[in-house]
């Protein structure tokens, strides 16, 4: 038998399965076991079965179009709007319209008409439209992986967050800091989940309390800057604030300011100094976990994480568009790289 020749219904005879549970099984569609899906594709590679893309379109009565979710809180900030943007474009270079969704979702199967895949951006366990996104029956591509129960398989473009906290608390130390603090973000996104335990899994790593507190996944500057306030009066040996929340670090440098904090200048003494008993200097580093306008634009300028997020909307695309023409399972993971933006908010090395 020939990949020629090779049909749905051979591949379904051969792994004693149904043919619609093949059809559902190579397209990451409906709700197939994961044992029964990886069975379902290791016997079609076997057979040498090759999907007719044409014939495929045809049956779905393709739209053209694919759609966009992202967190309720995206439009005001830059990070998604850059992201957007670079997904749009990404997407009309084959030839395919983007759609964006309501924040609130709508039912899987009216979305599934409508759209031929779906870009789910940043997805909350607890957001109640995503599971509906994910059960559409269209291929589906999240930005960051999705950490509730989902029915079925989706492919996803990841960053490596907990690395990029780690080198941020690695960078502040290395310029004197002996007593950060991380405002991490809330709620139950890969990222904001990402962050949380690294802050404690470094500190535990370095011998290091870390000053962890929780803020909105979207905190405004205004709200960083109160709890910026509250960690510094409460605990004055913090010489380090990570602010991960896109455009809040402004507000961090406002307490600062507030409260005689120098960001930027020296803090602590030597390597390996503790904290006990420690007299609490002028200085303060500054660094945030998302760069962009704010952070660029400060005074003084943030050091910052460069998510990319144009490329990387880009990115969550093209797997997407590769996908829906068969160059790609619909369960593959592929890795989006970042880059760190050292300014003068973390002072000279030490």
């Amino acid at each position: 038998m020939t990949s020629r020749t090779v049909t749905l219904l051979d591949v379904a005879r051969a792994a004693g399965v149904s043919k619609s549970t093949v059809s559902d099984a190579l397209q990451g569609s409906g709700r197939v076991a994961a044992e029964t899906r990886d069975r379902v594709r290791a016997v079609a590679e076997e057979l040498g079965y090759r999907p007719n893309s044409a014939a495929r379109r045809l049956r779905r009565a393709s739209t053209g179009a694919v759609g966009l979710h992202l967190p309720a809180t995206a439009t005001r900030l830059d990070y998604y709007m850059n992201l957007a943007f670079g997904a749009v474009e990404r997407a009309q270079e084959d030839g395919l319209d983007m759609v964006l969704l309501a924040p609130s979702g709508a039912a899987g199967g009216r979305i599934a008409s409508r759209v031929d895949g779906l870009l789910v951006i940043d997805p909350e366990a607890g957001d109640s439209a995503v599971p509906g996104l994910l059960d559409a029956g269209v291929p589906v591509v999240t930005g960051e992986r999705y950490l509730g129960p989902a029915a079925g398989p989706s492919a996803a473009v990841v960053c490596d967050n907990a690395a990029s906290l780690t080198a941020l608390l690695d960078h502040v130390t290395d310029r004197g800091a002996r007593r950060p603090a991380v405002l991490a973000p809330s709620g139950s996104s890969a990222w904001a989940t990402a962050l949380r335990a690294t802050a404690r899994s470094w500190g535990r790593a370095h011998g290091v309390e870390v000053a962890l507190r929780t803020v909105p996944f979207a905190a405004t500057p205004a709200e960083a800057e109160e709890t910026t306030r509250a960690l510094l009066a409460a605990d004055p040996a913090v010489d380090a604030v990570i602010c991960a929340p896109d455009g809040s670090a402004p507000g961090v440098l406002r307490a600062a300011a507030a409260l005689g904090r120098e960001a930027g200048h020296d803090v602590g003494g030597p390597a390996g100094s503790g904290t006990r008993g420690r007299t609490a200097g002028t200085g303060l580093l500054v660094a945030s976990c998302v760069d962009g306008p704010a952070t660029r634009n400060a005074e003084p300028p943030v050091t910052a994480v460069d998510l990319r997020p144009s490329a990387y909307g880009r990115a969550c695309a093209e797997l997407l568009c590769d996908i829906l023409a068969d160059r790609a399972a619909p369960d593959t993971v592929r890795r989006h790289a970042w880059s760190l933006e050292t300014r003068a908010s973390t002072g000279r090395p030490a």
